[in-house]
């Protein structure tokens, strides 16, 4: 399985503790050799991708960037065999993840597990527009261990009457 991690940040983190629920999702999920990209950087680079990709402007907490489009619960498309499925890259903000972890009492890489899973929820498909769709992932990220509580915080926001 390849999920593979990039700490662009100067604060050090454990990289097991961080890709092994993201590694045992994917395996979960079937796609036990998709490729999958996690990058840890800071507030500012945040920032920028957010404004640049979705006209927010303002960091957030993590950021999904999918190869292919994908439907919750759908089967993901066929791949030769041996063919490593490349489902996209996920993007923390290790800055807004310490003070989310401080927030929730837990760990600074049990919050960037949780986003790691989040994010590469999103590259499967889930979404977290709706309350469907935020109980949904909740439920998965409950089930693998990384939603320690129940907190807003990757719930996103309201803006102009809709979540972002």
């Amino acid at each position: 399985m390849a999920v593979s991690l990039l700490n662009e940040h100067p604060r050090p983190v454990r990289f097991r503790t961080i890709l092994a629920p993201a590694r045992r999702l994917l395996q979960q999920e079937g796609l036990a050799r998709a490729g999958v990209s996690v990058l840890l950087t800071g507030d500012s680079a945040v920032h920028d991708l957010n404004l640049r990709y979705r006209g927010y402007d303002k960091p957030t907490d993590v950021l999904s960037f999918a190869q292919r489009d994908l439907q919750a619960g759908a089967p993901p498309a066929p791949a030769l065999p041996g063919e490593r499925v490349e489902l996209g890259d996920v993007i923390i903000s290790v800055d807004t993840a310490a003070r989310q972890a401080v927030t929730h009492g837990v760990t600074l890489e049990e919050e960037l597990a949780l986003l790691a899973v989040h994010g590469v929820l999103h590259l499967l498909g889930y979404e977290d527009e709706t309350d469907e769709g935020i109980e949904r992932m909740r439920a998965r990220e409950r089930e693998l261990g990384v939603r320690k509580v129940e907190s807003d915080a990757l719930d996103g926001c309201v803006e102009n009457g809709r979540r972002v």
